[in-house]
């Protein structure tokens, strides 16, 4: 049987909106909106699909209603700013009405609407927009991954594009003080980025420093040269993605969450929303034995960027097995523990790269 193909259309302008309040389970959503709509026919301009492929999309198992009403909320607070000829801005919610509910058939699903401002962005538009097949992004495992794609697949037909370390970090969604040294920026996004698109993607990219200045000649700017790719290891269907298996198996009521209550979490003495608790809670299986001793293994590491993202990983770990507590870690306790994290909107499907990246920095760990 013939894949069916899922196109993406996407204006020039919007490509070019900074995503740094995006988590990639919100950009994928997107794209799979775009992907989902007709760009000539605003009448496709509401999405429906059965709620089962909502949690696969943005990474979840099956949660209480009150749980998924914090996820919508995100989604309806992510705004548009669109730049002006005369310098001014326009901003606007990029999306108007999410809405989870039972269909007449008892089955529960997920609906989402764009906001009217935001839908001459997506609908009848004739110049300036570039497509891609959804395939190409659902496999990409962090936000760099899929906006670098974005960024590059815009120039494919030019084969190169060269553009200013700044404004590729705010396109990247990357902040200001993030990856300052260019050597972990290189690393840890121009090279994976590389490796990623060249292993998942229909193109791939080299680059080279195009401009220099500065005292010590700093990077300024940088040249890709893009092509085609006939390498990628494998093409990820929508309908592959979403897994038939899930598809046949939406439930007529949402499962409860486990019975462990965040208070527990008390000895956590960092600043995480009830969202970040949940989702730790949730990888412990509500076990928070485990957690606790998590959280004492990073308190001894330190330097973590993402709490929450290393304490998920770090849970999946004991339970696996990888790792039997209680561990020690080679070196004194360091009394800045951790840092960057407050009131972080954390990407949960980036916890493996966010685990690689902690391991590679952290001290030896041993039985």
């Amino acid at each position: 049987m013939a894949r069916k193909k899922y196109l993406v259309e996407k204006r020039n302008i919007l490509n070019d909106i900074i995503v740094r309040e995006f988590t990639l389970q919100e950009v994928r959503l997107f794209s799979i909106y775009l992907g989902l709509i007709n760009a000539r026919d605003l009448s496709t301009r509401v999405v429906r699909f059965p709620l089962a492929w909502f949690y696969r999309i943005m990474d979840l198992q099956p949660v209480r209603i009150d749980y998924l009403e914090t996820i919508t909320h995100d989604l309806l607070t992510k705004i548009v700013r669109i730049p002006t000829a005369t310098g001014g801005y326009s901003q606007f919610q990029l999306f108007k009405k999410c809405t989870v509910d039972m269909d007449k058939d008892d089955q529960w699903y997920f609906e989402l609407d764009a906001h009217d401002d935001a839908l001459p962005l997506m609908f009848d538009y004739k110049r300036d927009y570039f497509t891609y097949e959804l395939w190409n992004v659902l496999n990409l495992d962090s936000v760099n991954q899929f906006r670098m794609y974005e960024i590059l697949k815009q120039y494919e037909r030019c084969g190169e594009r060269v553009i200013a370390v700044t404004d590729l970090k705010a396109l990247l969604g990357i902040g200001d003080k993030e990856y300052a040294q260019w050597n972990n920026f290189r690393l840890r996004v121009l090279n994976a980025c590389q490796k990623a698109l060249k292993e998942k993607t229909d193109i791939c990219y080299t680059y080279e420093p195009c401009s220099r200045g500065g005292r010590g000649g700093k990077i300024q700017s940088l040249r890709f040269v893009i092509v085609k790719n006939g390498n990628y290891v494998n093409q990820l269907n929508l309908d592959e993605f979403l897994g038939t298996n899930i598809i046949e198996n939406v439930k007529k009521e949402v499962v409860s969450e486990p019975e462990t209550e965040i208070y527990e979490l008390g000895f956590v003495k960092e600043t995480l929303t009830d969202r970040e608790k949940q989702s730790i809670l949730q990888a412990a299986d509500g076990d928070v034995l485990i957690v606790k001793n998590a959280y004492d293994m990073a308190k001894q590491q330190g330097s973590i960027d993402s709490l929450t993202a290393w304490l998920i990983a770090m849970v999946k770990k004991i339970r696996n097995g990888e790792i039997t507590p209680p561990v020690k870690v080679k070196g004194d306790i360091r009394q800045s523990r951790f840092v960057n994290f407050q009131q972080r909107n954390i990407d949960f499907a980036e916890l493996e790269r966010l685990e690689r990246e902690a391991l590679m920095t952290a001290a030896a760990v041993e039985e």
